[in-house]
């Protein structure tokens, strides 16, 4: 029973211890390091990786270079660190450091720290090795060649969005100018096609204009509001070059009023201009719909009432008679 007691007690012992150790290896600090690229050329970069691996919650120091390595070895730029957790409450801390150097050499870095309360743990050592390029002319040292070959950036299109709106503008005020260089060259043309001929008096350019609505028939195919608006604004253009009134922007009722003072003798002209005036209000703005013989009415009214209306001229020669200037001087005298 001793015996086996005794064992039964160094087992325990032993197992305990094995914990122990291994609980305490577990909870260990670790840094490590590697180089990416352990041989460069002259002036050529390369990553250093530092991780460091402990606990969550432990507070650790861990010194990095400012500017140099050794004295031939740089640190250009050190990365932001990168934490990753590893579970059973431990994490690794990584930092990546872009390293150069500028002259030939083969060097072992330094051990990097952690500093872990009063313990200090280094880490691994790694060797650089720098070498001269292989096409240095040495019989000529002043003459200078790049390290690197120019690189060709990568296509961004973003890059280019300044030149492209640019484009676009100039294309757009090319085709502005352009709009209205034409404009200005067919202004003059246009001019020149409308005092090519003479202008008719109003009483014929009227009749001319209704002759036309009529040959249209639009109220046969159901345009009635198009058919009086067409003879009520070729009404209203002949009061206003006929009587030099504004009858374009009257009311129907206001035009009434002041052709009753203009023909206040010739009560069958009026009523006339009346019945094509207050049924066209009708046609435009209540939707009525006249009959034929209403449509045919309103056309033979319009005639009778230009050719009822036109000025009486004096006796004048033929050509002075049909001389669109005298015939306006006259309406002037009237």
């Amino acid at each position: 029973m001793n015996v086996i007691k005794s064992h039964v007690v160094c087992l325990t012992v032993f197992a305990l211890a094995f914990v122990t150790v291994r609980q305490g290896y577990a909870q260990q600090t670790l840094v490590d390091v590697k180089i990416e690229v352990p041989e460069i050329l002259i002036g050529q970069q390369t990553l250093l990786h530092l991780s460091v691996t402990t606990d969550k919650d432990k507070q650790l120091i861990i010194p990095l270079p400012n500017e140099n390595l050794t004295d031939k070895v740089e640190v250009l730029q050190i990365l932001p660190p990168d934490t990753i957790d590893i579970k059973n409450n431990r994490v690794t801390i990584k930092y990546d450091m872009v390293i150069t150097a500028f002259d030939s050499t083969l060097c072992l870095l330094p051990p990097f720290i952690a500093i872990d309360g009063q313990d200090t743990i280094y880490s691994n050592q790694e060797a650089l090795k720098v070498s001269n390029p292989d096409d240095v002319d040495y019989d000529n040292p002043d003459s200078f060649k790049d390290i690197k070959t120019v690189w060709k950036p990568p296509f961004v299109l973003s890059d280019y969005y300044a030149l492209i709106y640019s484009i676009l503008f100039i294309l757009f005020l090319i085709c502005v100018v352009g709009y209205f260089i034409q404009r200005m060259k067919k202004r003059p043309q246009t001019e020149e096609k409308v005092q090519e001929g003479p202008k008719l008096p109003p009483h014929e350019q009227a009749i001319k204009e209704l002759n036309e609505i009529r040959e249209r028939k639009l109220w046969q195919q159901g345009l009635s509001k198009e058919y009086y608006t067409a003879i009520t604004d070729t009404l209203r253009r002949y009061i206003s070059a006929r009587y030099g009134i504004s009858a374009m922007e009257k009311t129907s009722s206001e035009i009434l009023e002041m052709m009753q003072s203009e023909e206040k003798h010739n009560k069958a002209v009026m009523n006339t201009l009346k019945q094509i005036l207050q049924l066209s209000d009708y046609v435009k703005f209540a939707k009525l719909n006249p009959l034929p013989d209403e449509n045919n009415l309103s056309m033979t009214n319009a005639n009778i009432f230009v050719e009822s209306t036109v000025p009486q001229l004096a006796e004048q020669p033929a050509e002075s008679q049909a001389d669109p200037q005298n015939y306006e001087a006259t309406l002037k005298k009237q």
